[in-house]
């Protein structure tokens, strides 16, 4: 672990250094590839070697509003840090990168791109995608499109879906923690409600409400997209919009973010939810910054501030992580203090870094799919980027400047 100013391992190209990183944030990496069967302390050869996977380059869409722009220095991080991840990625013939982007005080500050993918090109977000459907969900109830997280989600839902039975229990709060009791677990191929079974049907949401309990709700916690997507039919049938009109008008469009897409089911008549959003990794920073403000942007309160403090509280455990509300979270060693860490995952490596303490957000876009080499990502975010602020910090304040 690193302490002090002493030389930090290269995270690039150093199994061992990963094998530590492993050791003292377990739980951080524990969520990694939904369906990736982790063994912590016995990952082997974890690099920034190609993997088997096809990624795909999307055009643009149409364009985003850009980020303030600074220089590391001008915001108190480390640019020799930040500057060394980069030479090392500039030197290997192989990766499996798209993009790194580091913001602090407000300010993008490093910002490159890898494999052919550029600024303008949107990104699959995977499973970060769910993320952002809690955002939607505060701003929803802010709106009094609902009125509680404690609201059934069938008094919503019946009018489409009447022959639903056993479901009267299930509340929203469930769906937002993955505690709603069904037989949905993404990690256990032989659950009803796992996710690559779930596609395979046309209606996600009727899917999702003909699963049998196996625990009373708000009692376990699995994690389970087909949950988050019906979330987000509950959004559409409260406010009787469609879910990426009700999203353009609450957060995309006040917050300039205009190069993306959502992915749909059904023949094309509901929005997924729990996935496949396209978004640039400048529009992920900019919810990232959201989120660090309180749910403020340039001056007006699109996300309720209790709202995200109530999604960034742990209010249970998935897969031994703590869990908010779509939110992963942990508190990691750092030398001899703890740094909370926020963020949002997708498989492959789609990542939203949140540090509140430091005013801080990382975003990576990947294509490391169903492999624990996207391990690595959370090393660089781990050894790299935390300290280029921590450790400045800690420099300047011994220094006494």
């Amino acid at each position: 672990m690193p302490q002090g100013n002493a030389k930090t391992p290269n995270p690039l190209s150093t199994t061992k250094a990963l094998s530590e990183a492993n050791s003292v944030a377990a739980p951080f990496l524990s969520h990694v590839n939904g369906l990736f069967n982790w063994a912590f302390g016995l990952i082997v050869t974890v690099g920034l070697t190609s993997c088997a996977s096809v990624n795909t380059i999307h055009p643009p869409i149409t364009a985003d509003e850009p980020l303030p722009i600074g220089t590391p220095e001008s915001v108190g991080l480390d640019a020799a840090r930040l500057g060394n991840v980069s030479n090392q990625l500039a030197a290997m013939q192989s990766h499996q990168l798209h993009s790194m982007l580091v913001l602090r005080s407000g300010r993008l500050v490093f910002e490159e791109y890898y494999n052919g993918y550029s600024r303008d090109n949107p990104h699959d977000l995977r499973s970060a995608t769910k993320s952002i459907t809690s955002l939607l969900m505060g701003a929803a109830l802010d709106q009094g499109v609902l009125p509680s997280v404690e609201s059934p989600i069938m008094d919503f839902l019946a009018k489409n879906y009447p022959n639903v039975d056993n479901k009267d229990d299930i509340q929203i709060r469930h769906l937002l923690t993955m505690s709603s009791g069904l037989d949905c677990d993404d990690f256990n191929w032989r659950s009803k409600g796992q996710e690559d079974r779930l596609y395979r049907t046309q209606d996600w949401v009727a899917s999702f409400l003909a699963l049998p309990p196996v625990h009373a709700p708000g009692d376990v916690a699995r994690y389970c997209t087909a949950g988050v997507i019906a979330l987000g039919e509950v959004i559409a049938q409260a406010s009787g919009r469609d879910f990426s009109d009700f999203a353009d008008d609450a957060l995309f469009g006040p917050m300039g973010i205009n190069n993306y897409r959502w992915a749909r089911f059904d023949n094309d008549e509901k929005v997924d939810t729990g996935g496949h959003l396209l978004l640039t990794p400048q529009g992920m920073a900019k919810l990232g910054l959201l989120v660090l403000q309180e749910g403020q942007w340039e001056g007006s309160q699109l996300i309720p501030r209790d709202w995200i403090q109530a999604s960034l509280q742990p209010q249970t455990q998935v897969r031994e992580t703590p869990y908010g509300y779509l939110w992963w979270m942990d508190t990691l060693p750092y030398g001899e203090k703890r740094v909370k860490v926020i963020w949002a995952s997708g498989n492959g490596g789609q990542l939203i870094f949140i540090v509140p303490e430091y005013d801080l957000v990382a975003v990576f876009t990947a294509g490391f799919y169903n492999s624990d080499k996207t391990a690595v990502l959370f090393d660089i975010f781990y050894r790299s980027i935390l300290p280029s602020v921590i450790e400045l910090q800690s420099h300047l304040s011994d220094s006494g400047q």
